[in-house]
C-alpha cells in the first residue's frame, strides 16, 4: 500500500509520498512514487502513484521515454498544450499499460489497478491538480476539494479536512502534511519511511529539488511528538462524560 497527497494552495502546489511497497509482511521494499518532468521557464509536471507497482512504473517509463526522444514526442507530456491534455494523455497511457498486462490472462480490474495524482503548471495558465483513476478518467481539484489523496487515505484525511487553509505558506502546509503522514504511519504498517517531498511555487516554472525525509529526521520527530502531546492535552481539556448524570435506557 502507499499514501500520497497533492495539495493546492494560494502559493502553488505541494506533493508528498511515502516509499513503502509490500507483498506481505515478509516482502517489504522501498520505491520512489514521485516523478517530475520540466521544461524550465515553460512547464513543471509532477506525478504521484499508488497501486500496482508494475503498472505505475510502466506508465512512468513510457512517459519518460516519450519526453526524452524528440522523434517520440507525439504524444508527450512536454508537448501537450494544457494540463488537462496532460491528464488525458496519462490516463490513456495507464489504460494502455493495464490492457497490455491483462492480455496475459489475469484480471486487470483486480490485479493491475493504479491511481495517480497529477499536478503542475504550463506557462500562460494557472497551476492545476488532478486525480487520475485506473479507468483513465480523472477529476480536478477545486476550491471545495483543494487536495487529492491516493492509497491509504482514511487515517490522514480528517487532519487535512480540519486544518487546511488555502492561504497557508509552504512551511505550514508541509507541517500539516507531516502530521497527516505521521497519523497514517502509526495506524498502518503498509505506509512507511522515507517520505518524498517537493513544492512548486506558482508561476516560477522552476523544478525544485526533491526532499527526502527519514524516520530519524529531527523536524519530523519534533512534529510527531508535538502533535501527540497537543492531542492529549486537547482531549484532557474537554469536559468529562457524566456517567452518573445519564438516564439509562432499556
Amino acid at each position: 500500500m502507499t499514501y500520497c497527497v497533492g495539495m493546492r494552495t494560494d502559493n502553488g502546489l505541494i506533493f508528498m509520498s511515502d516509499t513503502r511497497t509490500n507483498s506481505g509482511v515478509d516482502n517489504i521494499s522501498m520505491y520512489r512514487k514521485m516523478s517530475t518532468w520540466s521544461t524550465e521557464g515553460e512547464r513543471v509536471i509532477t506525478l504521484l502513484s499508488a497501486g500496482n507497482l508494475a503498472t505505475s512504473q510502466s506508465v512512468v517509463s513510457l512517459l519518460d521515454e516519450r519526453s526524452k526522444a524528440p522523434e517520440n514526442r507525439n504524444p508527450s507530456i512536454l508537448e501537450a498544450p494544457t494540463m488537462f491534455q496532460v491528464a488525458r494523455l496519462i490516463g490513456t497511457t495507464m489504460r494502455e499499460v493495464i490492457e497490455m498486462q491483462a492480455q496475459t490472462g489475469q484480471s486487470a480490474d483486480a490485479t493491475f489497478n493504479s491511481t495517480m495524482i497529477l499536478g503542475g503548471q504550463i506557462k500562460g495558465m494557472s497551476p492545476r491538480l488532478f486525480l487520475i483513476y485506473p479507468e483513465g478518467n480523472f477529476i480536478e481539484a477545486t476550491d471545495d476539494t483543494p487536495f487529492m489523496q491516493i492509497g491509504e487515505t482514511k487515517y490522514g484525511r480528517p487532519i487535512l479536512l480540519r486544518a487546511y487553509e488555502p492561504s497557508m505558506s509552504f512551511d505550514q502546509a508541509v507541517k500539516l502534511l507531516l502530521v497527516s503522514f505521521d497519523s497514517t504511519m502509526r495506524a498502518n504498517l503498509s505506509v512507511g519511511f522515507p517520505l518524498d517531498l517537493t513544492v512548486y511555487e506558482a508561476d516560477s516554472f522552476v523544478r525544485q529539488p526533491r526532499i527526502r525525509i527519514g524516520e530519524n529526521d529531527a523536524y519530523f520527530r519534533s512534529v510527531s511528538a508535538g502533535w501527540g502531546g497537543a492531542l492529549r492535552r486537547a482531549v484532557e481539556s474537554l469536559p468529562d462524560f457524566d456517567l452518573d448524570g445519564r438516564t439509562p435506557t432499556s
